[in-house]
């Protein structure tokens, strides 16, 4: 086991304060329990050095001196005095020995924590890795997670991609930047197909409806447009808010566009006359994202004021206030039907008599690193993930419902086994920033989009 951890801890170096070579030379002479140094004294870094000698009268003096710090530390006095005597040592030997026990028990638990880890990766590898292994096409649908490397890098973007999409019908994607363009990628075939221009500033956000007809985009010119997929024409340009309109979104029946706004507000427009219909305000500062729930009775917003609000779409009420998240709100997503029951099971099952929620829930990534899973209804917090090291930035539940997808500022893809609460997969996605993903509803692909302007297509 010590010597599978050593090989995968050089392959996949730690991020601790002392260098790896310490860290291990550490462990393997001196920090290991017993039944450690039984089972692997001879394993060392360099083959041609003789096995330490663990209890060598150096190495027992600087033991017993620790414990003696110990027993002197914790009030012990009497003990300790008796312990020196029968150790041979004095009381003053273990001045310079301070806190070393506390230290070296750290150490330990420290490093078992990353054998586990490795360990569980290792699990992972080699049942992907297996020769007669489950292949895509004998996997369920449900169990379809991404897998490096990456199928395609699609290259045309001039700056930062903002958004990334699946179309719901067509073999294609569509991705937004920066650079103020939409463009049209063949995901099977890696081929770029088409370039959108029109907006004068970044996009920021993009959404299709149901049939996949129309495309919608929004900018930080402060205007949203409507684009008909077929000609790719720009039909309707909508303007209405007084700032950056950072997000937008179809209802499910495709009747009514949602868009938020840097000017705080959340806006209801009609598809049919492109008229706004409705102003919705409450935040207090920049709303970064709105989802609408699926049976289009709900919207749900992120905002830089550390909030997501719960709004009736039919109304335009604030029903409630999610409170928890330490900084800016980036990403939100609604579960889906096939969550429901992998978010409600542990809850169920933790001991009490409480019956399973119902839902609907909602997922939330924000900066302070953290996702968090909701319980709509009333309001909980029902799980916290963490994992990611810098600002999560999007999030999906997989459609099979057992996974949720994250991307994050620290350029990672993770996988997250929802039942479970722990990250199943982990992939370094791309070279600067993951700001956005989305995955096929029926087909095994995942794409991302970053700050290095590239896209990625990921198989399952």
């Amino acid at each position: 086991l010590f010597a599978i951890a050593f090989a995968l801890l050089r392959k996949y170096p730690t991020n601790e304060e002392e260098d790896f070579d310490r860290l291990i030379d550490n462990w393997s002479r001196r920090e290991q329990p017993l039944f450690i140094e039984r089972a692997l004294p001879a394993v060392t870094p360099n083959n041609d050095e003789p096995p330490p000698d663990y209890h060598s009268e150096e190495n027992l003096l600087v033991f017993n001196q620790a414990i003696a710090d110990y027993l002197v530390t914790s009030g012990y006095t009497v003990s300790c005095k008796e312990f020196c005597r029968e150790a041979n040592i004095s009381i003053n030997d273990s001045a310079d020995k301070k806190d070393q026990l506390e230290k070296k028990w750290t150490s330990v638990i420290r490093l078992q924590k990353k054998v586990m880890d490795l360990e569980l990766k290792l699990q992972e590898a080699l049942q992907e890795a297996t020769v007669g292994g489950p292949t895509r096409e004998k996997r369920s649908p449900g169990e379809w997670i991404p897998r490096p490397p990456e199928k395609f890098e699609l290259r045309g973007h001039r700056d930062t991609v903002t958004h990334v999409v699946f179309h719901p019908t067509f073999d294609v994607i569509a991705s937004a930047s920066e650079d103020a363009t939409i463009k049209i990628w063949d995901y099977e075939s890696g081929e770029h197909e088409r370039t959108l221009k029109g907006h004068t500033a970044p996009v920021q956000d993009i959404a299709f409806d149901h049939t996949g007809k129309w495309l919608l985009s929004c900018s930080a010119d402060m205007s949203i447009r409507l684009w008909d997929f077929q000609t790719y024409q720009c039909i309707k340009t909508m303007h209405g808010h007084d700032h950056n309109v950072s997000s937008v979104t179809f209802t499910p029946s495709g009747d009514h566009i949602i868009s938020s706004s840097r000017d705080k507000t959340i806006k209801i427009w009609e598809v049919s006359t492109t008229f706004c219909i409705k102003t919705l305000t409450g935040h207090r500062e920049w709303v970064r994202m709105v989802r609408v729930y699926q049976d289009g009775t709900l919207i749900a917003s992120a905002s830089v004021d550390h909030t997501i609000r719960i709004w009736s779409l039919p109304s335009g009420e604030c029903k409630s206030e999610l409170r928890g998240h330490e900084n800016v709100v980036e990403c939100i997503a609604w579960a889906n039907d096939s969550a429901g029951p992998y978010i409600s099971e542990p809850i169920a099952n933790g001991g009490t008599e409480m019956q399973p929620r119902s839902g609907p829930y909602l997922v939330s990534g924000a900066r302070d690193k953290t996702i968090r899973i909701w319980d709509v209804t009333n309001g909980l917090c029902l799980l916290i993930l963490t994992g990611h090291d810098n600002w999560v930035r999007g999030l999906l539940f997989h459609p099979g419902g057992k996974y949720l997808l994250s991307c994050s500022d620290d350029k990672t893809l993770r996988v997250w086994d929802i039942k479970n609460k722990r990250n199943t997969k982990t992939i370094d996605a791309h070279t600067h920033f993951c700001t956005s993903l989305d995955m096929h509803r029926n087909k095994p692909y995942v794409i991302t989009g970053s700050v290095d302007t590239s896209v990625k297509v990921w198989e399952c």
